[in-house]
């Protein structure tokens, strides 16, 4: 996944170790925003959009429990990460109860932090593409209309899809050629990620492309242990 662009606020009091992780990050491909307490840190977050925040526990000013639960009543949805140099139980269940997505304690390895920061960006914009409302899409020659369940060839009569056709063909042309996770159409189609919902899949994907084959610019790929990848061609 690209880590281009994707903003950080980060707010750490300690000015050394703040530089250094600043540093650290920019240099994997991040644009970092640091901040040196936690009033700061509040109003960098107004004026700007920030895809994750990394908020150190205990500040002057304003603590990170006090910032994050400010972040998150202006924004439900961008992951936090705390940073604690206190491992107290109760610390990380507050932590947890103000909205964190992750909590490491200092001092930390910086190679599981950046693990820790592609995985929760990854999943958010994952589950952002799912949440996804649009319901048309043009697959090749195929005409979707997921409200409707019909799939229509050229101009051809439509086809009505079931449920979980729909559902599928809809989430895979959502990452139309891109890959489609298999536990996420499992977690967000079938309830449910165990050895039969996921041999239910592989039968409603063998349907799938029944239908697809009649353009031979759309093709269903199997990215072995992944999930799958709804390739459209170019013409040109």
């Amino acid at each position: 996944m690209e880590t281009e662009n994707k903003r950080i606020l980060l707010v750490e009091d300690d000015p050394n170790f703040g530089t250094v992780l600043k540093d650290y990050l920019t240099m994997n491909d991040y644009d970092v925003t640091h901040a040196k307490n936690g009033m700061e840190g509040f109003e960098k977050f107004k004026k700007d959009d920030f895809d994750l925040c990394i908020l150190d526990v205990m500040m002057p000013y304003k603590d990170g429990f006090t910032l994050a639960k400010e972040i998150r009543e202006k924004n439900q949805d961008v992951p936090i990460i705390f940073l604690t140099a206190k491992a107290l139980k109760e610390d990380v269940l507050k932590g947890y109860k103000v909205g964190a997505d992750d909590y490491l304690n200092k001092p930390f390895d910086s190679e599981v932090l950046l693990m820790k920061i592609k995985a929760i960006i990854q999943r958010k914009s994952v589950e952002s593409v799912a949440d996804s409302k649009q319901f048309e899409f043009i697959i090749g020659n195929f005409h979707l209309n997921s409200k409707l369940r019909f799939l229509t060839y050229k101009q051809e009569d439509p086809i009505k899809l079931s449920p979980k056709e729909n559902e599928l063909l809809r989430m895979l042309a959502l990452h139309e050629n891109d890959l489609m996770p298999r536990e996420l159409a499992l977690t967000k189609i079938w309830r449910d990620d165990n050895y039969f919902t996921s041999r239910s899949m592989d039968v409603y994907i063998a349907k799938l492309r029944k239908y697809l084959k009649k353009d031979d610019v759309v093709e269903i790929l199997n990215i072995h242990g992944e999930g799958f990848r709804l390739v459209v061609k170019s013409n040109s």
